[in-house]
């Protein structure tokens, strides 16, 4: 009885080792175009997912298939973990590679060798796995622990090592009572002769399942709107993601007739178009609904995959599915870099029906069958199935259990920290973008990020390319993290199907309400924009915060100026713009928003900017501050200092500038943790002002 209940834990902690390395992967490949904007040759390295190539091939079928060999490959797989301790980014992605190949090779091996308990076993292990990662990942606030703790890592390690040595040492891997042939390897296993068919079905459920269901928090971003009807917030509602996640798989021990299954099958396609199209709280539920039927499916398709005769060439098949679609959704957003991308911008449409298509096929032929169901199960090894089956079901609810306890934890963790905020007439803004959470090495600047937006004191924050909700950025969510962190509100901006690369603001008081908007984009990627009204203790004030085109799209740039302008005109009489729009101080654009928008630049004597920008009307100006990014970005930290006037129409702004700080009020200082005036770059590794900042205002006598 312990030995089942072993190999049931062991294979599950291997099968979030791998589930770790498959979601670890497409960011390591993806930080390095990210620093040039273009392919740069390093996504050969995705090569790695299709190592069950060279087990088409006898001898190296063969070889794998000795336990010694294959002990070698678990080892290998496990110890890839240890690439968070890497010195850099490239030896950190070859180590990736070499342990998602690795882990490929013996889950290949491994699903079509064995007798059918153990297979039986090591494929639901895989399954378990995944809900493994989803529940870890709620108690690290949407992060992989494996990929964001040394602490954590070291101990999975260590854990990882144990499972794989246990696997090792009980004969997991020794299998001298199968051939191995590769034509014999499944004989004890109904055969499935369509393994093309099978293996683009199968790839295509682990990319749906890495795509939508790689966290969470997933289906809440991809239906979010606005304040004050935002719907679902992924904490708590993304435990009813996970809840039904763990539903679809226990709705996988029933056995289905043909009308059934076709019923499923139209559920699971309806409530793929409804998380598309819906919006707030319906397409949520279309997208939990979507996450029953994924789960649901997954035993049956897994069990047919393993039962077609040629492993090699189905694994590759579904390795190449999975691949093909993961590229498919990069140039989806990212169709300005990319070659062919015009083709295929803004079509994740195409790809979620592809994907159902071929899921679609596969679950509606061949027999109607659970996954013991699929392998011939000897009368004497009857009573181990189902004690496996039993130890598989109480594992998947301890686990929703520890999932749900620690977003209920969460939750009020969070909601004690967040409230009105000390009442007060000045306030502070800030804009940083900050490139998905990770810095200039690669690794993830989430606990930078916190650290320093905490010090500059900031009330309101807008954050650029924050939309890491994406499978090739990390499948995370930097706006719940950094809410949860300091205690803010938050608005994530506009929905991940929306294919823009995301704006969120954080703020320490009330978002009362906000709009997304997706500005004109006619060439270039779609840009985003936030406009906002926050409750400063019962004063209201509002923000417009956007991320405009490249340089290279001028038409773009052009448009989304009049857009935001248009914005600013239509907002209340006091209003904070801060925006990354990509042009020189005097520019065609900058004019439009300053003249046509109505409002003033923070400093317009600050001629050295080019990207990001500060503007009001409204408010009283008191300082303005440029920060360097020291390294946990590619870019600086803007932030001002308003005052709010107690008479909107009838006040006189500050105009006088100074860089003494003693001439103001000590209340109005920035932070001296970054140090003093500066004039010209700062290029040492900390955080420092400069820029010839901070600068105050003051009214002139």
């Amino acid at each position: 009885m312990f030995p089942l209940w072993k190999a049931v834990l062991s294979e599950s902690v291997l099968g979030y080792i791998s589930w770790s390395l498959y979601h670890a992967l497409p960011p390591m490949i993806y930080y390095f175009p990210l620093q040039t904007l273009a392919l740069t040759g390093i996504e050969v390295f995705a090569v790695a997912f299709f190592s069950p190539i060279f087990l088409t091939i006898g001898p190296f079928w063969r070889l794998a298939n000795n336990e010694y060999v294959l002990a070698f490959l678990r080892l290998t797989m496990v110890g890839s973990l240890a690439s968070y301790h890497a010195p850099n980014a490239s030896i950190r992605l070859l180590i990736l590679a070499a342990g998602v190949s690795s882990s490929l090779l013996v889950q290949t091996v491994t699903w079509w060798s064995g007798n059918s308990l153990q297979r039986f076993i090591r494929i639901w292990g895989f399954m378990l796995g995944k809900i493994m990662l989803l529940v870890l990942r709620i108690w690290y606030t949407s992060l992989n622990p494996v990929w964001s703790s040394q602490v954590a890592n070291t101990v999975i390690l260590t854990i990882g090592f144990i499972a794989a040595v246990e696997q090792i040492h009980s004969g997991g891997d020794k299998r001298k009572q199968e051939t191995n042939k590769t034509g014999k390897v499944i004989r004890e296993t109904a055969s499935h002769p369509h393994w093309f068919l099978s293996g683009i079905a199968f790839g295509s459920l682990m990319f749906l399942t890495l795509w939508i269901f790689g966290e969470v928090s997933l289906i809440s971003r991809w239906a979010v709107s606005g304040h004050p009807h935002t719907g679902p917030d992924p904490n708590p509602y993304g435990g009813t993601v996970l809840f039904g996640l763990a539903q679809g798989l226990m709705l996988s021990f029933w056995s289905w007739s043909s009308i059934i299954s076709f019923a499923l099958f139209l559920i699971g396609l309806a409530s793929s178009a409804g998380l598309l199209y819906l919006h707030t709280w319906s397409a949520a539920v279309a997208g939990n609904i979507l996450g029953v039927f994924t789960m649901c499916v997954w035993p049956q398709l897994a069990g047919r995959f393993v039962s077609c005769p040629h492993p090699g060439k189905a694994m590759s098949t579904a390795m190449f599915a999975y691949v093909l679609e993961l590229f498919f959704c990069v140039w989806c957003t990212a169709y300005k870099f990319v070659p062919g991308g015009v083709y295929i911008r803004e079509s994740s449409h195409l790809l979620l029906g592809f994907i159902m298509l071929c899921i679609g096929i596969e679950f509606l032929t061949g027999p109607k069958k659970d996954l013991s169901s699929v392998f011939e199960v000897k009368s004497n090894q009857k009573t181990f199935f189902k004690r496996s089956k039993n130890y598989i079901k109480l594992l998947l609810w301890l686990l929703v259990g520890v999932g749900l306890l620690g977003l209920g934890l969460r939750y009020k963790t969070y909601q004690k920290k967040l409230g009105q905020g000390v009442p007060k007439r000045d306030f502070s803004a800030m804009i940083w973008p900050f490139r998905f959470g990770y810095d200039n090495e690669g690794w993830s600047n989430l606990e930078g990020s916190a650290n320093l937006l905490n010090q500059t004191g900031a009330d309101f924050i807008t954050i650029i390319e924050s939309d890491a909700s994406k499978p090739f950025i990390g499948n995370h969510d930097p706006t719940m993290w950094l809410g949860e962190r300091l205690g803010f509100y938050t608005d994530f901006g506009p929905s991940t199907r929306d294919h823009t690369w995301g704006i969120m603001a954080l703020s320490r008081y009330p978002i009362v309400k906000s709009t997304h908007h997706l500005l004109p984009s006619p060439e270039g990627e779609i840009a985003p924009a936030i406009s906002l009204t926050v409750n400063f203790t019962g004063k209201l004030v509002d923000f417009v915060v956007a991320h405009f085109g490249n340089e290279e799209e001028d038409l773009d740039r052009k448009l989304q100026a009049i857009a935001v302008s248009n914005l600013l005109k239509t907002s209340s009489k006091q209003v904070v713009f801060l925006g990354y729009i990509t042009s020189a101080p005097g520019s065609r654009d900058y004019t439009e928003l300053i003249k046509n928008g109505n409002v003033q630049d923070i400093d317009s004597t600050d001629r050295d900017r080019w990207c990001s920008y500060i503007m009001y009307r409204g408010v009283i100006r008191l300082g303005y501050a440029r920060i360097s990014h020291a390294g946990l970005s590619d870019s600086e930290v803007q932030m001002a200092k308003f005052r709010i006037p107690d008479h909107v129409d009838s006040y006189v702004d500050n105009d006088r500038i100074v860089t003494d700080p003693s001439q103001v009020p000590e209340d109005v200082h920035f932070n001296p943790r970054f140090g003093s005036y500066k004039d010209g770059h700062n290029y040492v590794l900390i955080h420092h002002f400069h820029m010839s900042t901070p600068k105050y205002f003051k009214r002139t006598k």
